[in-house]
């Protein structure tokens, strides 16, 4: 089922998630509505917050972006990206590496804004499945920028917080309409 998507302003969007202490029902049907509204939307990830629900769930699915490539290794062994999609995340536990590079980012939360990032090339990711599985997933490029995005939402951490001060100014009078026509919601 598709779920609304929560815009920019509401407190949601700034809750840090709840671990998630067991796999049931209604957390496998949270992932799968989340996986139906992030593909509705073009997404390439969305947390549980960005659905009105503060929990450490995300999911994430770059398989059909060709422009800006990843690699992945899921639990030592390299994959295919594209293959290993959609991925979901319990609990992520995130650590960063090597140098920081700019790329564009977007936010579902934030419909038509964009800005340049900087974030980690590569990271690892420790997370639980929907099988209550632990694996550890090693990633780059897109799929390495996504992972840090959507763990930031988890805590409470939008990109804005992540833009420059010149890029959060240019961006200010949308980012305030936007946050004043979700609070009038």
């Amino acid at each position: 089922m598709k779920r609304p998507i929560v815009k920019y302003g509401a407190p949601i969007l700034r809750a840090k998630g709840r671990a998630v202490t067991a796999v049931n029902e209604q957390i496998r049907a949270l992932a799968a509505d989340m996986l139906e509204t992030m593909h509705a939307a073009n997404g390439v990830g969305l947390a549980a917050q960005q659905v009105g629900e503060a929990l450490q769930l995300t999911v994430l699915d770059v398989s059909e972006v060709e422009d800006r490539p990843s690699t992945l290794k899921l639990s030592g062994i390299e994959v295919d990206p594209r293959v290993a999609m959609p991925l979901v995340l319990l609990n992520p536990e995130i650590r960063l590496h090597g140098e920081t590079l700019p790329g564009t980012e977007g936010c579902l939360s934030f419909p038509e804004i964009t800005a340049e990032i900087d974030r980690a090339f590569s990271v690892t990711v420790k997370a639980e499945g929907l099988d209550g599985e632990f694996f550890q997933i090693e990633a780059s490029g897109l799929l390495a920028r996504a992972l840090q995005h959507e763990v930031d939402h988890l805590n409470g951490i939008l990109f804005i917080d992540r833009m420059s001060s010149v890029a959060k100014a240019s961006l200010s009078s949308r980012l305030k309409r936007l946050q004043k026509e979700t609070q009038q919601r």
